[in-house]
């Protein structure tokens, strides 16, 4: 798959690390697609073409509101490339549980008796296991998935859920997707390193194909590591299938529960089970 490299701003931020979590949050509902931690300053990135002065005037008052001052802006224009890799270079395995442990492709690692090891070599995706979110999904898929699952991946980043679900011993049909091409690309080569080619991955919008892939399985568990403003956005369509399958969802605040429970309940759902790590929280989703 050969992909086309856009433009992007970088924008930096002094923002102190207590709140990076809480900041990450917030920009990520401005469109901001990509994060790198360096001390007290966030590094947060955005295609060119949404940085509009709007935009800029939002995360002036999202840092007033969250740091009690103004915040300079630095902003840069760059190439699409893999901002993370300095920060790869230092990454160390992590043992999500006992059953569970992620690493970075060729990192040394000796194994449990018994544990299960996801390589991956991250690049630009989101989804190492290096992030509360996605080791909240990763600990709750342990739990809830069936091996006779018919798996929904929306937003699948480096596809390390879906490669979970069938390291976990799913045995059914896994469709994942993301709307960034990188993503994909980097997916289908974990895919590969984890000898779990039989995992679909493809190219889809969540919110324009939706209804589009429901047609096409019945799907039995969908997961959905995403950010509020997604979820939102995604929830009338993802509703109508609560009751036929299983859904988890992250990539939420602890600060947004309310938020997410008021969303539920106008569709006849709530939060069935939820697990916090930090400032983010992954639910289990059901009919009431």
């Amino acid at each position: 798959m050969t992909v086309s490299r856009k433009t992007y701003i970088e924008v930096s931020l002094e923002v102190l690390e207590e709140n990076f979590d809480v900041a990450i949050g917030l920009l990520s509902l401005e469109g901001f697609e990509n994060f790198c931690e360096d001390n007290d300053i966030l590094r947060c990135y955005i295609e060119e073409k949404d940085w509009t002065d709007k935009t800029r005037q939002r995360v002036g008052q999202i840092l007033r509101d969250l740091c009690g001052h103004d915040v300079p802006i630095v902003e840069v224009k760059v190439e699409e490339k893999n901002w993370n890799e300095t920060w790869e270079a230092t990454l160390q395995p992590i043992e999500v549980s006992d059953r569970l442990a992620i690493v970075q492709r060729e990192k040394p690692y000796t194994p449990k008796p018994g544990q299960i090891v996801i390589e991956i070599n991250p690049k630009m995706s989101f989804g190492t296991g290096f992030h509360e979110t996605t080791r909240l999904m990763l600990r709750m898929i342990e739990e809830v998935q069936l091996p006779n699952d018919v798996v929904l991946d929306i937003g699948t980043g480096t596809g390390v859920l879906a490669i979970a679900c069938r390291k976990f011993g799913n045995r059914n049909s896994i469709l994942a997707f993301d709307n960034y091409p990188w993503a994909v690309e980097n997916a289908i080569e974990n895919a590969e390193i984890n000898q779990c080619e039989d995992i679909t991955l493809e190219l889809l919008d969540a919110e324009e194909d939706l209804e589009v892939i429901f047609a096409r399985e019945n799907f039995t568990l969908v997961l959905a590591n995403v950010n509020r403003g997604v979820i939102g956005n995604i929830f009338p369509k993802l509703s109508s299938l609560i009751g036929k399958a299983k859904l988890l969802v992250s990539g939420i605040l602890v600060y947004d529960e309310d938020w997410l429970r008021e969303l539920l309940a106008q569709y006849g759902c709530k939060i069935d089970r939820k697990i916090t790590e930090g400032e983010w929280l992954c639910a289990l989703i059901t009919k009431n």
